[in-house]
């Protein structure tokens, strides 16, 4: 089988089992994200060199947690200090610093901060004011998927100037441009028939999981270039590990929430 019929089947595999997971309840989408979520501690803590329970551990009971107390100051807590990480995640990336975690200590936080919290914020995403919207979570998926899915076809076909040379020689600014613009079109589409919130919302929305999407993509393979590894993992046929699948989305989830929750 040749790698694009593993990619294509593999993906399809990973877009049917999210859909229903949504699609069938609350409890549903929260085990498997959450299973996701472990494989993605599991993946990361290969590439920081962590080894130990600890950090599925306190995976598990934050979110038990945070699920019982959602308007707790927990959550505004534990969001402020994911953006902020981000944030500085954005900043070494830029500035082509390495990202350093010397000890178990740093690397349990770099795992906390980077990978566990904005785990948990994908995991609250469809929790919309107190109930669960599987139908938030399908539209924010479907710009994801847009975003992934254009950048990679336009850059492949028109890409000539790189985006970020020393991190993913493969990205360019054209793709990046494409991808922007078919997932701001795709929002557009979606403010038509899910009124959850005004059209210029939803195109902020897209504008978020594109800029920060990319982001997030680069930052992980940041880590990946660091380690000297070119997958997280090998869980995904033709895409590599599961933190390879869920990069761009994990990474813009807590800006995803901090926008739908406290700016709108």
């Amino acid at each position: 089988m040749s790698n694009l019929l593993r990619r294509t089947f593999s993906g399809i595999v990973y877009v049917l089992l999210f859909l229903f997971a949504i699609l069938f309840s609350k409890e549903s989408y929260v085990i498997l994200t959450s299973l996701f979520g472990l494989l993605c501690i599991w993946e990361f803590s290969k590439l920081i060199n962590l080894k130990g329970l600890i950090g599925y551990v306190f995976f598990g009971i934050t979110l038990i947690l945070i699920l019982k107390r959602l308007e707790s100051y927990a959550v505004v807590l534990i969001l402020g200090i994911t953006i902020i990480s981000s944030l500085h995640l954005i900043f070494s990336l830029v500035s082509k610093k390495e990202i350093t975690y010397l000890n178990d200590r740093s690397k349990f936080g770099i795992l906390t901060r980077y990978l566990i919290f904005s785990m948990i914020f994908l995991i609250l995403l469809p929790i919309y004011k107190g109930s669960y919207n599987s139908n938030l979570m399908i539209c924010i998926l479907l710009m994801i998927w847009t975003n992934d899915s254009f950048a990679f076809f336009v850059g492949k076909n028109m890409g000539k100037r790189k985006l970020f040379v020393s991190i993913s020689p493969k990205k360019t600014q054209e793709g990046f441009i494409g991808g922007l613009i078919f997932t701001l079109l795709s929002a557009y589409i979606i403010s038509h028939f899910n009124t959850d919130f005004t059209v210029v919302n939803w195109l902020v929305i897209s504008l978020i999981i594109s800029v920060l999407g990319t982001l997030g993509d680069l930052v992980e393979s940041k880590f990946k270039r660091q380690a000297n590894v070119k997958d997280s993992g090998t869980i995904m046929p033709g895409h590599g590990g599961m933190l390879d699948r869920l990069d761009s989305i994990l990474f813009a989830a807590p800006f995803i929430y901090l926008y739908i929750n406290f700016i709108i």
